[in-house]
């Protein structure tokens, strides 16, 4: 399944647990996977049109009556919503529920569509919990995290199908802030996140290094990464945005504050808009698939 089915699926099945929940899109019903909740939920289903500013306050002006809405948004549209939801989400610490569609680099729609930045201009904002699964079933546990999370959450997710996990039918949620180590190795640790977890764990078998699904880019899991810090010789950070700012400079800002001093890689997307194409041969081209994640790593530190 896609991860915009994912959503689409886990949105009717949390508006049928809880009639609190109000869906939000910017005139994209289609492209956010909103159809059927439409359908299902007509009368909950808001389509504000091409207005994303609106879309984030007309969420935060349904949380201030008690409402639960989820504003399905491509992580590329949410950057010209960014004064909205800082002023009128984040600094009263609504309970805003943002679902980020086509984050990372999205293919035939080019860099006008390609959600680089979330990570960078996300995780600055006071209040806010920042969440990328690794894959489909991740994807609708950190849906439900968000939800149940009482205040503003987002969960950004590339677009395109998982890596067919099976999906669970439960609404679980994931404890805050706390990683998941996938393999433990020896010298390297590799922490990955969201869609880069399952090359980083290629390359991670190949290089016996240890491997982290690290899931939440804020809060980020300071204790784990102290803990690597102090049993690895390096640690390499993989995302799928933007490094300047990114999850790799969240964990660098944990070290530093923990007085560690740890040689360190960060890997991520160029510092230049990717133009479109395949979206698996753009990957490969920034070093992002797993061959080029190892490469990079045995590169600096072979």
């Amino acid at each position: 399944k896609t991860y915009t089915q994912v959503f689409g699926e886990w949105l009717c099945d949390m508006a049928a647990a809880d009639e609190k929940l109000v869906g939000i899109t910017p005139a994209m019903r289609e492209g956010s996977g909103m159809v059927e909740f439409e359908q299902r939920f007509p009368k909950r289903y808001y389509d504000v049109g091409i207005a994303e500013q609106h879309s984030v306050t007309f969420g935060a002006g349904l949380a201030t009556e008690g409402l639960k809405p989820v504003v399905a948004i491509y992580s590329t549209f949410l950057q010209r919503a960014y004064d909205q939801l800082i002023h009128d989400v984040a600094l009263q610490n609504l309970d805003v529920t943002f679902a980020l569609d086509r984050a990372g680099l999205v293919g035939a729609d080019g860099a006008t569509h390609a959600g680089n930045y979330d990570l960078a201009y996300l995780r600055c904002i006071p209040n806010m919990v920042v969440m990328a699964p690794s894959d489909e079933n991740e994807c609708r546990q950190m849906l439900t995290t968000a939800y149940h999370y009482p205040g503003p959450a987002a969960v950004r997710y590339p677009r395109g199908a998982g890596i067919g996990a099976s999906i669970s039918s439960e609404l679980t949620s994931l404890e805050l802030g706390k990683a998941a180590t996938l393999r433990q190795g020896r010298r390297l640790a590799i922490l990955a996140f969201g869609s880069m977890v399952h090359p980083g764990l290629k390359a991670g078998e190949q290089l016996d290094a240890s491997v982290v699904n690290m899931r939440f880019v804020k809060p980020i899991d300071t204790e784990l990464i102290k803990q690597i810090a102090a049993t690895h010789e390096a640690i390499i950070t993989i995302e799928e945005g933007c490094t300047m700012g990114g999850a790799g400079s969240a964990v660098a800002e944990v070290l530093a504050e923990a007085g560690l001093s740890k040689p360190m890689l960060m890997l991520g997307l160029p510092d230049k808009f990717v133009d479109h194409g395949d979206p698996a041969l753009l990957l490969a081209q920034c070093g992002l698939n797993a061959e080029g994640i190892e490469a990079s790593i045995r590169k600096r530190f072979s």
